[in-house]
């Protein structure tokens, strides 16, 4: 009986010592776990080369950056010479989320080895996301296989063909060095922003993402100096023809707005985001020459717009200026017409009013203001002199990717602003 006590209390110990070494031995596996993946762990920062499927058989390539800065990672979309700032970057364990504020979406991305999967999508998750996937590679357009067959810059008259057979007057800019091309589209309503890709043999590809939706632009430059294409989206493609032209250029934005006969002036009252009335009677604004911006902070070309606006009202509000932005968003509901423009604020510096004119709709912008004859164009700038009288209105927006247009823009505002002032 004591041999048999003996024995079961020696195979007690030998079992405790052998799970002890088992727990060790498991122990020290994990920890070599964590360690290794320490040591791997992901790291966004660097370059990348993103993938937009807006639909099968049409994926739209884009670049951006992940860099760091006073502590915090943010993301800046690349296109063309333009580094755009997307948003701050969230790092958990296994995801990356990007808050692209100027649209109110996000990239959600699951990190899978050195690839992001992921979609970008609205920030209340609403709508249907668009899948975006993304590879450290700092190209956009593979460019190695055929050489250009030509030197295909500069300016062409360019006309856009809607479905129902409408033709849109535009001008197509071109910049080529080797393979890689740059450019934009020059519209009434404003400009395709900055656009970057290549030149195969005589075919092109064009893209642009800035965290709103992603364009993409095909065609073939031909011997006589002209050029064919289709622009290709969710909502579908639209062809486009082109004949090069050194004078290209679209109507007088100066023609295209105007006020009914027999008005003068603007007469709204409409509320700042606190529910302050907001009138051009208000005595802020007597005796004063006032433009006014009829913008959206969901507007790329509005972006362009406020980034030159807002640093010259710093520069020229002492001289007898002031600005009313009147904001049309996708929801006039307070708390979210709050939210996008205290951003649209934030992102550009701006010190001028801003106030919740109606919903991102063009005839909610001539209902709203009905002395306009017509509105076509997100953003407009109408300048009021300073007996409260329209002096001028310019439709659209020439945003810094249209090189001389951009240039002419900027002068013909400040010589129509110092010719007000005088007077």
């Amino acid at each position: 009986m004591k041999l048999k006590s003996l024995l079961t209390a020696i195979l007690a110990i030998s079992t405790t010592f052998i799970y002890a070494q088992e727990n060790t031995v498991l122990a020290n596996k994990q920890a070599a776990k964590v360690q290794e993946k320490k040591q791997h762990a992901f790291v966004a920062l660097g370059s990348w080369r993103g993938i937009a499927k807006v639909k099968e058989g049409l994926e739209i390539p884009f670049n951006f950056e992940i860099s760091e800065k006073s502590g915090q990672q943010k993301l800046y979309f690349r296109n063309a010479e333009e580094s755009f700032e997307g948003g701050l970057v969230k790092q958990t364990t296994d995801s990356l989320f990007v808050k692209l504020d100027q649209f109110d979406n996000e990239l959600a991305f699951a990190i899978d080895g050195d690839q992001l999967t992921g979609a970008l999508r609205k920030q209340d998750k609403t709508g249907k996301p668009l899948v975006i996937v993304a590879e450290r590679k700092n190209y956009r357009f593979k460019t190695a296989d055929k050489p250009a067959t030509a030197d295909y810059s500069g300016s062409y008259d360019v006309v856009f063909k809607s479905p129902n057979g409408k033709e849109e007057k535009t001008v197509g800019l071109f910049k080529q060095t080797g393979n890689k091309l740059t450019g934009t589209f020059l519209r009434v309503t404003g400009d395709s922003r900055y656009l970057e890709g290549v030149v195969k043999g005589n075919e092109f590809q064009l893209s642009s993402f800035i965290g709103s939706s992603p364009s993409y632009y095909k065609g073939t430059f031909l011997p006589d100096g002209s050029l064919t294409g289709e622009i290709l989206g969710a909502r579908g493609s639209q062809p486009f023809t082109g004949t090069k032209n050194k004078d290209a250029a679209l109507p007088d934005p100066y023609k295209l707005t105007y006020l009914k006969k027999g008005y003068k002036t603007l007469d709204f009252s409409f509320p700042d985001i606190n529910g302050k009335k907001i009138s051009l009677k208000d005595e802020k604004y007597k005796n004063k020459v006032v433009i006014l911006t009829i913008t959206g902070s969901w507007c790329p070309n509005c972006v362009d717009e406020a980034t030159f606006i807002a640093p010259w009202y710093k520069e020229n509000k002492k001289r007898g200026v002031e600005i009313i932005a009147l904001h049309y968003e996708r929801s006039t509901e307070p708390e979210y017409a709050k939210k996008v423009m205290t951003r649209f604020r934030e992102r550009f510096g701006i010190d001028y009013d801003q106030v919740i004119a109606g919903t991102a709709d063009k005839q909610v912008v001539s209902e709203s203001l009905p002395a306009l004859d017509s509105f076509l164009s997100f953003p407009t700038t109408i300048i009021i002199d300073k007996q409260g009288n329209v002096a001028q209105i310019h439709t659209g927006f020439n945003g810094p990717a249209t090189g001389k247009f951009y240039d002419e823009f900027v002068k013909e505002f400040n010589t129509e602003i110092d010719t007000l002032l005088k007077k």
